[in-house]
């Protein structure tokens, strides 16, 4: 019910005129994104991270963006972008970049004593 009122709202301000942030739009597609494409990987770049090609959505249909280098966030590792099925609906998890965190327990590694034990206190 709420995503359906977040859905008409982000119409009606459309129409309005109003500019509607990409990210705040969550696209559904009922099939699957097609394999990934093999990219041609370029020689490593001083201060870039390659981030690969990927499936974005275009309307209610696929279309494929081509890899690129992004500057290097210090102390980040960047989470490309994947597409997850549930229920027969495939919505995009859209890359982001995270803090180091190798065992996912909220402490960066740059400042974790035990940057690989989960589960210390």
């Amino acid at each position: 019910m709420i995503k359906k009122m977040l859905f008409v709202a982000m119409i009606a301000a459309t129409a309005a005129g109003v500019a509607v942030p990409a990210s705040a739009v969550e696209v559904i597609i009922l099939t699957a994104p097609p394999p990934l494409r093999v990219e041609h990987v370029p020689p490593p770049r001083h201060g870039y991270v390659w981030v690969p090609g990927y499936w974005n959505a275009h309307g209610h249909k696929y279309a494929w963006t081509k890899g690129t280098w992004m500057r290097e966030r210090h102390g980040y590792r960047y989470n490309t972008p994947t597409w997850v099925e549930h229920n027969g609906q495939w919505t995009m998890n859209r890359g982001a970049w995270a803090r180091n965190d190798r065992d996912g327990d909220g402490v960066p590694n740059k400042v974790d004593s035990q940057p690989d034990n989960p589960r210390r206190n």
